[in-house]
């Protein structure tokens, strides 16, 4: 998929918005300024986030509750992190149960974390635009492709 520019990444997000689950993990790959944060924003703005979410860089973690969103989200940043164990520290895996995961630098993980999450990774193009390429577990394949 091409994603041309940032209003197509926003229009993926919200779409996913309108898919989405408690318990989800929608992990969020590819280099700076890929669009990673693009996306996710859209995905809050389609739960219902009102102006521009932050990217959580230095946080690591971004929390959202309703009524502000749908349904809970952390949107989560693992740029920083340079060991997988780091990770546990944030507790993750047990707040997941009932929130939406966004996970940008997801791989910071390895390749085994989260492996039913749905894992997009963006690449920019020299023609301009974005491509995505969607790891669809099985968890997703109803959802997937978004149309």
């Amino acid at each position: 998929m091409i994603l041309r520019d940032a209003d197509a990444s926003d229009r993926l997000g919200r779409a996913l918005a309108k898919r989405v689950r408690p318990g989800d993990v929608i992990a969020l790959s590819g280099p700076l300024g890929a669009g990673k944060t693009s996306i996710a924003r859209g995905v809050l703005a389609g739960l219902g986030l009102a102006g521009e979410a932050p990217s959580p860089s230095f946080a690591i973690v971004q929390p959202y509750d309703p009524p502000e969103v749908a349904l809970p989200v952390l949107h989560i940043d693992l740029y920083r992190i340079e060991h997988p164990d780091e990770a546990e520290e944030l507790g993750l895996d047990e707040q997941r149960g009932d929130s939406l995961l966004l996970v940008e630098w997801p791989e910071r993980l390895g390749a085994d974390a989260w492996r039913d999450a749905l894992w997009l990774t963006l690449e920019t193009k020299p023609e301009g635009g974005r491509g995505l390429t969607a790891r669809v577990p099985e968890a997703w394949r109803a959802r997937w492709p978004l149309t």
